[in-house]
């Protein structure tokens, strides 16, 4: 019992800190300026894709997929890529708080993909909080209103992109892929992607500044990737998965005191709609 309790607490504590980790990074993303979306995903891939060959050849994992995981491996790269590019683009865009919090819709993309494509029967509660979740999303983005509308709908496609992915990498995992070889190949794949977009809309040098920025970001990604693995080993994702949204409060303080930015109360009414939700479906799981 109470070796449990210790590694739920180690669990908490890595999921928190992966959580500091990805908002860190998107504040380095923004720091870099007004680079295309393109060349900060390729720079924060290609860090990824990197630490991931090390894990590879350190643990002499072949690469190996298996033929039937070839398409859900292409949808997983894929829409894992057009996420990334949107969150980027909303993070440089719109203020951080708010690319963040649309972001972590894709828990409920996650849910109507699983449906679609996983056969998945869902339950009353759920569609209750996709439901929920989507009214938050509405006060975030706020259509109509004054602001960056392109800003908005690039995080809300980023977030139903990583909804995707992930519902991708559910089925490559219960098909046996290892995790190492989903994130290599994802992260070469979006770099590969990327190398004609970054040459088509090349305007000039990157400075030493940006160049550091998004070096930071890549590493702070990485970071954040390393320990959310190491928290989801110690404690399962239904005990320790909504200390996940603690990432808003680090993404809103650092936005303060990095950017000055304050989101509106309508945000902060979207914020709450969207975090109920994912208690109830955080409580509800942990009672199943």
């Amino acid at each position: 019992m109470g070796k449990t309790i210790h590694n739920k607490n180690k669990g908490i504590l890595l999921i928190v800190t992966s959580a500091f980790c990805f908002a860190l990074m998107g504040i380095f993303v923004k720091l870099a300026g007004d680079l295309p979306a393109v060349e900060k995903a390729f720079f924060r891939n290609l860090i990824a894709a990197i630490i991931a060959a090390i894990v590879l050849i350190k643990d002499k994992q072949p690469l190996v997929i298996g033929r039937k995981n070839y398409i859900p491996m292409l949808v997983r790269v894929t829409a894992g890529t057009i996420g990334i590019l949107g969150n980027f683009y909303a993070v440089s865009h719109i203020m951080v708080a708010d690319a963040s919090m649309l972001n972590k819709l894709s828990p409920f993309a996650t849910i109507i993909f699983s449906i679609i494509l996983l056969k998945e029967v869902p339950k009353r509660y759920q569609v209750f909080c996709l439901m929920l979740a989507m009214t938050g999303a509405l006060f975030v983005i706020k259509p109509g209103f004054s602001g960056n509308p392109l800003g908005m709908a690039a995080g809300l496609v980023g977030g139903v992109g990583a909804g995707l992915a992930y519902t991708m990498v559910r089925k490559l995992g219960s098909n046996g892929v290892q995790k190492a070889v989903i994130v290599f190949c994802f992260s070469a794949f979006s770099c590969l992607a990327m190398v004609p977009l970054i040459i088509l809309k090349y305007h000039e040098p990157i400075s030493m500044y940006q160049l550091m920025m998004l070096l930071g970001a890549g590493f702070a990604a990485a970071g954040g990737q390393f320990t959310i693995t190491g928290a989801y080993r110690y404690a399962p994702a239904k005990e320790i998965s909504i200390y996940d949204y603690s990432q808003i409060i680090f993404t809103t303080s650092l936005g303060f005191i990095v950017f000055g930015e304050i989101p509106d109360i309508y945000s902060f009414i979207g914020y709450a709609i969207i975090i109920t939700a994912s208690t109830i479906i955080f409580f509800k799981s942990k009672s199943e």
